[in-house]
């Protein structure tokens, strides 16, 4: 699997799952979109170039926490288009996956 893979411009980020498990939800949050950065900056690209998040939630109960932690993230006036869904992810431990598609 790549982590990510640049096509035609474009980075296209695989689903990047936090690093502490059974962390609260911001905390990890939080960390998957420090690996976000992280990857975007290898590519040479950021977050003000996301063109489009999807957000994969263990419980969608959990909403609010994960949109605190994004909403300290997104830059003003550069939040991607989103969607934000319940899913069943791989790891029980795990309660938010987060994939994204940038412009480089």
């Amino acid at each position: 699997m790549s982590e990510a893979v640049i096509h035609g411009g474009i980075v296209h980020l695989a689903g990047q799952v936090p690093e502490t498990a059974g962390a609260d939800i911001e905390t990890q949050t939080r960390e998957v979109l420090a690996a976000i950065d992280a990857l975007l900056a290898q590519a040479g690209s950021d977050k003000t170039r996301i063109l489009r998040a999807q957000i994969y939630l263990a419980d969608i109960a959990e909403f609010a926490g994960m949109n605190r932690a994004w909403d300290a993230w997104v830059v003003p006036g550069k939040a991607p288009a989103r969607a934000t869904v319940e899913a069943k992810l791989a790891d029980p431990d795990w309660k938010v996956e987060i994939v994204v598609t940038a412009a480089l």
